[in-house]
């Protein structure tokens, strides 16, 4: 493959991506938390920015509710165990009343919606709700790892006189369950932000720590919505 084409495949790849309105959600999400990390909470261009990013990071989330909604009656994949269909399900209830939720919230920043104070009551128990779809994805994420791990280790015995990195099913689960380690982390950061965004712990939690969290969190986010590059032709 010459360099131009190479560069050109690279391109397609970041059209491709930046195509995704989910992509550009998480993009404006780093930079939101980037912005509340600069500011700490303090009246500046920062935190302009931060207030400015999250309101329109909504407009990218208008009706997405549905997307959980469809995950929510969507049947179970065969042999899931019960408490992590359960835990996967509530986690799907838990965002989709988020986004539904935020969708409120919007409607009182932009001023179409005049009762302010209940606004901001539905901002606050739409935040508790993506803190506890968090939790739920944290112990759905648990769960699934712990079922990974015994059948690579049964793997393993199987391919006691082989090289396990050679076996093509061996290798897929080892990247499912880095996929899933991965999701894990972000998982347990989002509580961390979702904690700092409702104060439950000012002190330990500053808007400093929350924007710190948050941008670790969208970074993970970016990278988890990057197309697989396209495999090489060989001749």
């Amino acid at each position: 493959m010459s360099t131009l084409d190479a560069t050109r495949a690279e391109l397609a790849l970041i059209i491709l991506y930046l195509n995704k309105a989910e992509a550009r959600d998480k993009i404006c999400r780093a930079i939101q938390y980037g912005s509340k990390f600069v500011s700490n909470g303090q009246p500046g261009t920062a935190q302009n920015v931060d207030k400015s990013t999250s309101l329109a990071r909504k407009v990218f989330r208008l009706f997405k509710f549905v997307n959980d909604l469809q995950g929510l009656i969507s049947p179970a994949p065969q042999g899931t165990p019960l408490p992590i269909v359960l835990l996967g399900k509530s986690k799907n209830g838990l965002l989709s009343t988020f986004l539904f939720l935020d969708q409120i919230v919007w409607l009182g920043r932009t001023g179409i919606y005049k009762n302010k104070e209940r606004a901001e009551l539905i901002g606050r128990i739409s935040l508790f709700c993506w803190m506890g779809s968090s939790i739920c994805s944290t112990l759905v994420e648990l769960g699934e790892l712990g079922r990974l791990s015994a059948s690579m280790k049964k793997l393993e015995k199987n391919l006691k006189n082989s090289d396990k990195y050679k076996n093509e099913e061996y290798c897929a689960k080892l990247q499912k369950s880095n996929e899933r380690t991965l999701a894990l982390v972000k998982s347990g950061i989002d509580i961390a932000v979702a904690v700092g965004l409702l104060q439950l712990a000012p002190k330990k939690v500053t808007p400093r720590v929350t924007g710190a969290f948050g941008f670790v969190s969208s970074l993970i986010s970016c990278y988890q919505l990057l197309p697989s590059p396209p495999k090489s032709k060989t001749h």
